[in-house]
């Protein structure tokens, strides 16, 4: 019996997109900022993978395994991060597109692994912190040494146990206790197979293109959901927490909490919010162009479709004056590195556009390309 939830069939499909839909404001002065720091930021990814680079050749036959096989997806992650009307930034994210760093070693038939996270807190950034901090390293203690595909689901379900129960038991040595929690949404990526396992509420969508049939050769997009939101409005949720004693008030647990999964909220778990994921997974194919990571805040704002539609449309625009060089004579930029760019401007214009339309909200977007 397979362990897993298996994605179902996409159900949201667009075609081209219409001008209508995806135009986009005039470019505010924050994102005029944000536009010319992207080639700064992709300048220090440069030395920072030419450093690395000599760093390997110093160390001479210790790298292994460092170059995922052809025909493997390569993934590269941009972040955005905006404060929103709130006091404290309490979101929390990690990017790790080579997560063999942090393994003993990998397992017999596996190339390549990667890890990318979005954690948004409430009543406080202890329990985001956190775990950002530690859940990986608890992952890849306990990553499979074999059997990767059939183990996978209870790595995953023990590490966010365990991550769990260390943070509640900090956050209870406290004086005075910890109230912080989490949501936690996480992307492992093993080869060519996605592993997506959250709490809360925190989104993964994936935009793969698919062909129309046309003899145009047009492709359209479809929007596939890779994980499930947990609230106490879902009946399989509410019934869970009033079994274990507890009341849902205005869609919240006792009146109070959104959520009903998380990592810490201590005061809760004895009243059914727990902290066991939903784990899915679903294979990559050479049709998959990027997968969108965010918290809540994005999608208050954003239908899942409307996101994708967005980052196509910044994907597909022109290049700027920026993009395509100054007076000054500076090396063309390769294809690779526009493609960065523009990856990296669909990221910031997104979580900008989230805040634009009223957001008040932390807002974290992460945005993986997708490359074979």
């Amino acid at each position: 019996m397979d362990l897993f939830d298996d994605l179902p069939e996409p159900t949201q499909t667009s075609g081209p997109v219409p001008a209508e839909l995806t135009a986009r404001p005039q470019a505010t002065k924050e994102e005029e900022e944000e536009e010319a720091a992207v080639e700064k930021r992709l300048k220090r990814k440069r030395e920072d993978a030419e450093c690395h680079a000599d760093h390997k050749e110093e160390r001479g036959g210790e790298e292994v395994k460092k170059v995922c096989k052809e025909g493997l997806p390569v993934l590269k992650g941009y972040v955005a991060a905006r404060r929103g009307e709130r006091e404290e930034m309490q979101d929390a994210h990690v990017l790790l597109p080579d997560m063999s760093v942090c393994l003993s070693a990998l397992p017999g038939q596996v190339s390549c692994v990667s890890y990318f996270a979005v954690f948004d807190g409430h009543a406080g950034a202890r329990a985001s912190r956190f775990a950002a901090e530690h859940l990986h390293h608890n992952l890849a203690k306990k990553f499979p040494v074999e059997n990767v595909d059939k183990l996978m689901k209870k790595c995953l379900l023990d590490t966010f146990r365990q991550t769990d129960e260390d943070f509640l038991r900090k956050a209870s040595s406290q004086k005075p206790a910890w109230k912080d929690g989490s949501t936690a949404t996480c992307v492992l990526v093993v080869d060519d197979m996605v592993y997506v396992a959250n709490l809360g509420d925190s989104r993964a969508v994936l935009c793969r293109m698919e062909a129309t049939g046309g003899a145009d050769g047009q492709r359209r997009s479809l929007t596939l959901n890779l994980s499930k939101e947990h609230n106490p409005t879902i009946y399989e949720e509410r019934m869970r927490i009033q079994r274990a004693g507890g009341t849902v008030r205005d869609g919240r647990v006792l009146g109070v909490l959104e959520v009903s999964r998380s990592i810490g909220d201590g005061q809760y778990k004895r009243i059914g919010v727990i902290s066991s994921p939903d784990v899915r997974r679903l294979q990559l194919t050479a049709n998959d162009r990027f997968i969108i990571l965010a918290c809540d805040g994005l999608f208050k704002v954003f239908s899942a479709d409307e996101a994708v539609k967005f980052v196509l449309n910044v994907l597909q625009s022109p290049p700027s004056p920026l993009q395509e060089g100054s007076a000054e004579q500076r090396p063309r930029p390769t294809e690779e590195e526009e493609e960065e760019v523009r990856f990296e401007a669909a990221c910031q214009q997104l979580a900008s556009e989230a805040v634009r339309r009223g957001c008040a909200d932390n807002v974290t977007v992460i945005l993986l390309s997708i490359g074979f």
